[in-house]
């Protein structure tokens, strides 16, 4: 065990992360900073100030960061229009990299010389978070205490909580349905009672969506716009990204949009289990799509397509600082630059599906697909060499065939 003089814990100001906090003095024998972020969870984050200043820590950092994890990281990513094995918006993952980076700034300012943070060792929140410190600091330490202590229960938190006069809330005290992660991307469920994925998820699992069948029974049409890439306005009015999230949150959650019910294949190995609730984000990957289809050339829409599996696994697998999702991110960017215009959706109970996209970079031609008089845009005679000569090989192969 190296010697550690002052340790940034990324704290929430619950029952885990103050048990941590206390027992990183104890261990450690280190002065700790508190940092505390505001990704949009819906949480009042001044309480964990004030228990960070009880437990009697004298730097105490609580950062609103909404407009930069909108901005920096969800609106890039959307770019790419990532889902993890086909069906996860990816919106733990994509809150990692900004945890961490502001971490790093943090240990920097204050003279810290570790960090820390309270994703278990079973994750891939600790891979997360570690490689964006070493990516951004590699000579920081890092303090995992989940694989580090023998702290293995719940009963064996809450029995070190009361020995160390470590206020407990009431709900904490019982077994917890499941756990939960939330930005203003989008809340995560796990465990306890959606373990078994044979079992449909409680209704009381779902916290930020109505159910679809419970969804207003009249349509909500709404328009967003787009200006290289990005979403900049609802129904004509310019927002800042965080803003224009919210407001799309909102219609997702009376439509009942966003839902998912995954079994995924975590980065250290397992499969797990896990409830995910996107409302604005499966809103914004809709439109982002939709715009998408008039404004990108095929072989460039095409190329992204085969690109962003790679690239939201390098997101899920906590590599946003690598190189190599550097290079991916600038490819992607060079196709946005004409990807403006707007988008409108029709919200219907647990759909967002496009009715209309206009730009004026479309690429698409009324005059070319008109099954109408074209008047000379495209001669039909064109397509017997075309098809003639992409089927030289075919038929070349096929006569090789009659003579085996």
């Amino acid at each position: 065990m190296s010697k550690i003089n002052k340790v940034v814990l990324a704290y929430s100001g619950g029952l885990d992360t103050s048990i941590i906090l206390k027992w990183l003095r104890t261990t450690y024998d280190c002065e700790v900073v508190t940092f505390t972020a505001d990704l949009g969870q819906g949480e009042e984050l001044e309480p964990a100030r004030k228990k960070a200043e009880l437990m009697g820590i004298k730097e105490i950092f609580v950062d609103d960061l909404r407009e930069e994890f909108v901005r920096d990281f969800v609106f890039p990513m959307f770019r790419a229009n990532a889902l993890y094995e086909g069906i996860y918006l990816l919106g733990t993952s994509i809150a990692r990299p900004l945890i961490a980076k502001r971490q790093i700034e943090i240990a920097h300012e204050t003279g810290a010389d570790a960090v820390a943070h309270g994703a278990t060792g079973k994750g891939n929140d600790q891979v997360r978070f570690e490689l964006g410190y070493y990516a951004l600091d590699p000579n920081i330490k890092v303090i995992a205490p989940w694989r580090e202590w023998n702290l293995s229960s719940r009963e064996a938190l809450i029995d070190f909580a009361e020995q160390n006069q470590i206020p407990i809330p009431k709900d904490k005290r019982g077994e917890a349905p499941f756990s939960c992660d939330a930005n203003l991307l989008h809340i995560s469920s796990e465990g306890k009672v959606l373990e078994d994925p044979a079992k449909e998820a409680p209704d009381y699992v779902f916290q930020r969506t109505v159910h679809p069948e419970d969804a207003p029974d009249e349509p909500t049409c709404i328009e967003v716009g787009f200006e290289r890439g990005d979403a900049v306005s609802i129904n004509g009015e310019q927002m800042s990204p965080a803003t224009l999230l919210t407001k799309l949150n909102g219609y997702g959650h009376d439509n009942g949009i966003g839902r998912v019910d995954l079994v995924e294949n975590r980065f250290v190995g397992m499969k797990s289990r896990g409830i995910y609730e996107t409302p604005g984000g499966t809103i914004l990957l809709a439109a982002h799509r939709g715009i998408e289809s008039i404004t990108l050339d095929r072989g460039a829409a095409h190329l992204k397509d085969e690109l962003m599996p790679r690239y939201a696994e390098l997101i899920y697998n906590g590599f946003w600082f690598a190189p190599e999702r550097e290079m991916l991110q600038a490819a992607i960017d060079k196709s946005q630059e004409h990807v403006t215009g707007s988008v409108r959706l029709k919200l219907y109970k647990g759909s967002a599906t496009v009715v209309g996209r206009t730009s004026p970079y479309s690429l698409y031609s009324e005059q070319l697909v008109t099954f109408e008089d074209d008047a000379g845009a495209y001669d039909q005679a064109d397509a017997q060499g075309f098809i003639k000569l992409n089927a030289l090989r075919l038929r070349t192969m096929a006569k090789r065939r009659q003579i085996s």
